[in-house]
């Protein structure tokens, strides 16, 4: 594996130090610079351009959205943000990944330190994942126009063996679409959300994103949708034009109560290493669905919601990948695809049909 070169730019000297130390103790990474702010970033980039850039959001002299909206025009890099657990910090960090950012760290504004060492392995991991980022999809998003408005064992045992055909079990008029993704999926999430019309099948979604961040997500898709979409919350219905994400820190599952689904919000151990976790969705679907469910893999890295999307093709649900060509990181779909999960692969930009589709029933 060739070297990952890495710029860490943030103003406080403790992130500087601690992050610098242990990107440079992770083997296949090399530390470039760490720096307080996008000005000095800058200055250091004509020497050598970092593959990855680990970046603050809220710093003096240039603000990180600005220096990231600057990056992305001249050079498209992959970028790591590393935002603080604060309201503001939610929305602003938020307002990154929409110009292009594919991850996000969490800090708390006390405790920083400790904070840092412990979560040194999911700093790498993010890394790691943003540097196999595929670039020339970065290049090719389009901002959208917006229009007038563990495994699952963990927190859900597996069903027992059925001895009905799987396809006649569980028939309703009522259908649901369960969409898992991760690294690169809030940008692809917005492309399909934003298409959809206000009619459109009840969706539930998992978005590997830290706690606090997913609500101003949902609240910033919420504005630029015709669809209605929010953070999760528990007992909450799933219904036709309504986009429920899984809160960060949570693991959501669908359930059904008669000829309806709702969604239970609840705690459980890191499934994948995430909470909330593809597979803790998928599964619930299969069980509570089966062939009244559409389930959809897309852009993410590693392996979480691969077995649960099997379970649900084996339930009879339609079941989808998004391609490696329109895929910011092809891992997940990809995994998924080998293991026999997927029934159909599609573009990004064919998303939206597909979830149209399973509107009017197979």
């Amino acid at each position: 594996m060739n070297t990952i070169n890495v710029m860490v730019v943030d103003d406080s000297a403790v992130v500087r130090k601690v992050v610098g130390a242990m990107l440079e103790a992770a083997p296949g990474i090399r530390l470039l610079h760490a720096v307080s702010d996008p000005l000095l970033a800058i200055e250091r980039m004509k020497q050598q351009w970092p593959d990855v850039l680990v970046l603050d959001v809220e710093m003096p002299r240039m603000d990180g959205i600005t220096f990231l909206k600057k990056i992305m025009a001249e050079r498209p890099t992959p970028v790591v943000i590393c935002s603080t657990l604060t309201e503001r910090g939610a929305e602003t960090t938020v307002a990154a990944m929409a110009a292009g950012a594919v991850a996000v760290i969490a800090k708390p504004r006390v405790g920083l330190k400790d904070f840092l060492d412990e979560s040194a392995g999911e700093l790498v991991a993010a890394v790691r994942a943003a540097a196999q980022v595929n670039v020339r999809r970065l290049m090719a998003r389009t901002p959208s126009v917006p229009p007038a408005k563990l495994t699952a064992d963990a927190v859900m045992a597996p069903a027992p063996a059925a001895p009905h055909e799987p396809r006649a079990l569980l028939r309703t008029t009522e259908r649901v679409v369960a969409i898992g993704t991760s690294t690169g999926g809030t940008l692809a999430l917005e492309d399909v959300l934003t298409a959809l019309p206000r009619v459109t099948p009840g969706i539930v979604v998992v978005q590997h994103m830290p706690e606090k961040f997913t609500a101003a997500f949902a609240e910033r898709l919420d504005k630029l949708c015709q669809v209605e979409v929010r953070e999760a919350r528990h007992g909450d219905r799933v219904l036709q034009g309504r986009v429920l994400i899984a809160p960060g820190g949570k693991h959501m599952l669908l359930r059904r109560d008669g000829a309806q689904y709702g969604v239970d919000v609840i705690d459980g151990p890191l499934v994948n290493r995430h909470r909330p976790s593809v597979d803790v969705l998928f599964r619930s679907v299969a069980r509570h669905a089966g062939a009244n469910a559409l389930g959809i893999i897309m852009t993410g890295m590693g392996d979480d919601g691969a077995a649960g999307l099997l379970e649900m093709r084996k339930a009879g649900a339609r079941t989808v990948a998004q391609d490696e060509e329109s895929c910011v990181v092809y891992g997940m779909p990809k995994e998924a695809v080998k293991r026999g999960a997927v029934e159909k692969t599609v573009p990004l930009k064919a998303i939206d049909r597909e979830i149209l589709q399973q509107l009017a029933g197979r």
